[in-house]
C-alpha cells in the first residue's frame, strides 16, 4: 500500500511540476506583454458580448413575430370555425325540419291506411 501511495504522490508532483514548467515556458515565449494580452481579451469579450446581445435581440424579434403570426392565424381559424359552425347549424336545422316534414307525411299515410 505504501509503494502505491508513493507512486501516486510522485505522479501528482510530476503533474504540478509540468504545469509550472509549462507556464514558465509560455511566459518566456509569449509574443506580447500581459497588459496587451488583457486588452486584447477585453476587446474580444466586448465583441462576443455585442454579438450575443444582437443574437438575443434578433431571437426576441423573431419570437415576437412568430407569436403575432400564430395569433393572427388563430383568429382566422376561429372566424372560419364560427362560419362553418353557423353553416352546419343551418344545414342541421334544415335537415331536421325536412325529416320532421317527411315523418309527418309518413304519419299521415299510416293514419289513412
Amino acid at each position: 500500500m505504501e509503494d502505491r501511495e508513493k507512486k501516486l504522490a510522485a505522479a501528482a508532483l510530476l503533474i504540478v511540476a509540468g504545469g509550472i514548467i509549462g507556464a514558465g515556458v509560455a511566459l518566456l515565449f509569449a509574443p506580447q506583454s500581459g497588459e496587451r494580452t488583457r486588452r486584447d481579451l477585453n476587446r474580444c469579450a466586448k465583441r462576443v458580448r455585442t454579438r450575443a446581445d444582437e443574437a438575443v435581440e434578433d431571437l426576441s424579434v423573431s419570437i415576437t413575430n412568430l407569436v403575432e403570426s400564430i395569433g393572427d392565424k388563430t383568429d382566422d381559424l376561429v372566424e372560419k370555425g364560427k362560419d362553418v359552425a353557423g353553416s352546419a347549424r343551418k344545414d342541421l336545422i334544415r335537415l331536421i325540419e325536412e325529416g320532421a316534414s317527411k315523418l309527418e307525411k309518413f304519419r299521415t299515410k299510416l293514419s289513412r291506411m
